[in-house]
């Protein structure tokens, strides 16, 4: 069960959902512009890079054998994109704004990887930290833990879980991505388990680490330590 969200938890959960609805929505319409233009035998690299570098060059050339109705539409649609930067960027403002005022969001963006969108996101969504009993429990709600079958004492584990909310998951693992490629000195855990694990696999264990450090952070109310170890108590 997740505790009931606060106004505030809830206005930024809106406000991402209508960001990543703009984005989409964005994507559409550079994938639509790059697809018709195609099928005029004009080519463009992907990304929106590609797309702004040739655009105007493009429609400067078939301009000469298309119908005016077809290329002011195209040129509307291409302008239309710096619309949805404008707005796609409002919303960030606002975000960075939430992030001055909220300790807890201020508090798990000093954990590498872990950017304004992750934080914003994994707090509003996460509600009362206290609400999980581990950082292995709130990472499994993200689905970044195995799946496990198994049978007369033996089990199993597969790929991860895919549970939860695919929008933080999704967050995660883009930050620990960013957080591998861009790493001047990898930390010590991430180069041994790259030296037994594939990229993909590294990428969604740090994504699962950065999950139960928020967890952490959150719920112990302590501020982020690049360098903390966890002890257990001895037992007697």
């Amino acid at each position: 069960p997740i505790a009931v969200k606060t106004e505030m938890q809830q206005a930024m959960l809106a406000l991402h959902r209508t960001r990543e609805q703009l984005v989409k929505f964005r994507t559409m319409q550079i994938n639509s512009l790059r697809g018709l233009l195609t099928e005029y035998g004009e080519v463009m690299g992907k990304g929106r890079a590609a797309l702004d570098k040739a655009i105007p060059d493009v429609l400067a050339r078939v301009s000469e054998r298309l119908p005016v109705a077809l290329i002011d539409t195209l040129r509307e649609q291409w302008n239309g994109l710096t619309k949805l930067d404008d707005q796609i960027a409002g919303i960030e403002r606002r975000m960075r704004e939430w992030v001055k005022e909220d300790r807890a969001v201020k508090a798990i963006s000093d954990i590498p990887g872990v950017g304004i969108l992750t934080a914003t996101a994994a707090v509003s969504m996460m509600g009362d930290a206290k609400v999980f009993r581990s950082g292995r429990e709130f990472a499994a709600w993200a689905g970044l833990v195995p799946k496990q079958t198994g049978s007369g004492g033996k089990v199993n584990l597969h790929g991860i879980s895919k549970r939860g909310d695919t929008y933080l998951r999704t967050l995660l693992i883009h930050g620990a991505r960013s957080v591998l490629t861009h790493a001047k000195e990898p930390s010590p855990w991430v180069e041994q388990i790259s030296k037994r694990r594939p990229a993909n696999v590294v990428t969604v264990a740090l994504a699962n680490k950065m999950a139960r450090t928020i967890w952490a952070v959150l719920a112990h109310d302590r501020p982020y330590q690049s360098g903390y170890l966890s002890a257990k108590p001895p037992q007697r």
